[in-house]
């Protein structure tokens, strides 16, 4: 064991090592910050220039783009209200609200440190809980998705605030935008109404795009009045220490839950950071605040995102299976390298893998000074007039609508949905539940046809087994105390309300 650690430090303290962490950190953070250039994007682009590089330092390099990716997500989405990953849509909610108050430092501040603590909890957890996560996510089929992922819905309740009843609607406006193109089981057509670029279904990033950047720029220009909210100062105060103990148990929650998650292949970071975003809402002092600008909302989303960093590489350096897009670029990389990721790897090439492990926590500290930096530069976007932002805001924006698949039917996606957010905006129709929706409505209707198929139309594979019924389980628990929590504000209003005698 000695041995091999050793032979892994210097098998790592290269120049060479170092310095593509570092790169690859910030490259992360510029791509994820861009809206539309997708952390996926950004790995994929980069794979070709490792082919030439030594294994460890190829994949490092690739590591710190993942890494750096999740974290520059937050900045634009933080600053602009244009999430630069899906996962940075659940930032929006908390930290775009920040910015109009003045408060951009201060939650851009709270997004780094709770991105670096995630990220090394993440990264632990790899390291020392390989094999037993890889285990209990080998043990998930079909019907233990379609229970976690029924137990996911109940976010929605979490973030719909005290618009319950919009933001359930909202939710099946998701699912049934999610229908849209072929059936997986079956290849049949689905609402596409003879467009063959529908086949596909909607792309995700021009339905975030759209969702979520073009109502603001719309609702801008739609008020006549001069006195329209700026998108804020930047404000000279950060987060310190004292709000960093105020999120620590919502950051540390938001951690544990994206390492989870993480290890499962196909769940990825959006539902980790809106499921730790719900939960700290659910048990957070000052819910009303929430989707107000609340620092504990930001923090949470960003923990829940980058907590699922490290772990996403359990599945696929103990099982050679790829947690999600990102890892499964990374697994080209293995191959490329004549590499194989499974059980055999660790014992065939074990020094090589603590010499990633070593990688990796190093990446950790990069996040932190490279999130730094970036701060400072980039966020100055928030003193940009409107006149001026709003522009360039919508340039971006329609290039990374069409830079997905160089389409122009994705620039309509990206504008109809801006035109659908936008009418959401003003009837206070919450955004959030429909992107829940969109992300796991596919995830649901395979699952749950995949286990009608296995049990050949027998519902009783939903309960074969003590995950799922831990999930339903955790599901009725949710949904009691959502009915509670109804009840009890239902009857404190009518106190409230109450004419005094």
């Amino acid at each position: 064991m000695i041995e091999n650690v050793t032979d892994a430090f210097l098998l790592f303290l290269s120049f060479d090592n170092i310095a593509i962490v570092f790169i690859g950190v910030l490259i992360g953070t510029i791509v994820g910050a861009i809206p539309g250039m997708t952390t996926p994007m950004g790995v994929a682009l980069a794979l070709p220039f490792t082919f030439t590089m030594q294994p460890v330092t190829g994949i490092l390099l690739l590591l710190g783009i993942y890494k750096g990716g999740l974290y520059g997500g937050s900045i634009t989405a933080i600053l602009l209200k244009a999430p630069g990953t899906p996962a940075a849509s659940c930032t929006v909610l908390d930290g775009f609200p920040m910015t109009q108050r003045g408060e951009a430092r201060r939650a851009l501040d709270m997004a780094l440190y709770a991105s670096c603590f995630a990220d090394f909890v993440s990264n632990l957890s790899l390291i020392l809980l390989t094999g037993f996560l890889a285990t209990f996510a080998l043990r998930f089929g079909p019907p233990e998705f379609f229970t976690l992922i029924v137990f996911s819905l109940t976010i929605i309740a979490g973030v719909s605030g005290d618009r319950l009843a919009k933001g359930v609607f909202s939710a099946c406006l998701g699912l049934l935008l999610a229908t849209i193109g072929l059936d997986t089981i079956y290849g049949t057509e689905r609402f596409i109404f003879g467009e063959y670029e529908l086949m596909a279904g909607l792309n995700f990033i021009p339905v975030l795009i759209g969702l979520f950047a073009l109502p603001e720029i719309i609702d801008h220009y739609a008020k006549t009045n001069k006195d329209h909210v700026s998108v804020g100062a930047l404000g000279s105060v950060g987060a310190g220490f004292a709000d960093f103990r105020h999120c620590f148990k919502s950051i540390l929650r938001g951690s544990l839950i994206g390492v989870v998650l993480g290890a499962i292949p196909g769940i990825g970071g959006a539902p980790a950071a809106f499921l730790s975003y719900s939960e700290a809402r659910r048990t957070s002092k000052n819910k009303d605040n929430f989707g107000k600008g609340e620092i504990e909302g930001v923090a949470a989303a960003e923990a829940g995102n980058n907590g699922v960093a490290g772990a996403t590489m359990i599945p696929l350096l103990a099982l050679g299976v790829p947690g999600d897009v990102i890892t499964a670029v990374i697994l080209g990389a293995f191959m490329v390298h004549g590499l194989k990721p499974g059980p055999v790897m660790f014992s065939q090439n074990l020094t090589m893998i603590y010499a990633i492990f070593i990688g990796i926590m190093l990446s950790s500290a990069y996040l932190f000074v490279i999130g730094k930096f970036s701060i400072r530069a980039i966020s100055r976007i928030a003193d940009v007039p409107n006149n001026l932002l709003y522009p360039i805001v919508l340039v971006l924006c329609l290039f990374g609508a069409y830079a997905v698949n160089n389409s122009l039917f994705d620039i309509l996606v990206m504008t109809i949905m801006g035109t659908v957010g936008f009418v959401m905006l003003r009837l206070e129709i919450p955004a959030a539940p429909f992107l829940i929706a969109f992300i796991l409505g596919p995830l649901l209707e395979d699952s749950f046809r995949q286990s009608l198929l296995l049990s050949e139309g027998g519902y009783g594979i939903f309960f074969r087994n003590a995950i799922c019924w831990v999930f339903w389980t955790l599901t009725a628990l949710s949904l009691f105390l959502l009915v509670r929590g109804n009840l009890r504000d239902g009857r404190t209003s009518e106190v409230a309300n109450k004419p005094n005698a």
